[in-house]
């Protein structure tokens, strides 16, 4: 079983960056495929980005495609959600979530999740 601590979160203006990093403790962490959801007040949770750990192939979701940028370091067990171009509707609860083989993005679900970090996009 892997723990995973998620951080970086914070208040940023519109048009900042920030970056969210999540350490994953207690198993092999190259073995896993990575990702990063998001649950904004009154909205159900959506998939934001994942990277393979096979091959290192990322995967975006439309509304932040251009803008974030997954990455995993594997040396120090640590996975990073670089966020460029911020907007009021990015606003939400990040969840960073690792599964061994998932086939669709629904397969997370079932995965090992954070606790989550808050970002904030207000002016």
């Amino acid at each position: 079983q892997v723990q995973l601590v998620e951080s970086g979160g914070g208040l940023v203006q519109p048009g900042g960056s920030l970056t969210l990093s999540c350490a994953a403790s207690g198993s092999t962490f190259s073995s896993y495929y990575m990702a990063w959801f998001r649950q904004a007040p009154g909205k159900e949770r959506e998939f934001v980005a994942a990277i393979s750990c096979r091959n290192g192939r990322t995967y975006y979701a439309d509304s932040v495609k251009g803008r974030f940028t997954i990455s995993r370091d594997n040396a120090k067990n640590t996975q990073y959600l670089q966020m460029n171009s911020l907007k009021p509707e990015d606003t939400a609860v990040y969840y960073c979530v690792v599964h061994r083989n998932p086939i669709t993005i629904g397969d997370y679900i079932k995965g090992s999740w954070g606790q989550g970090t808050q970002v904030t996009v207000s002016s």
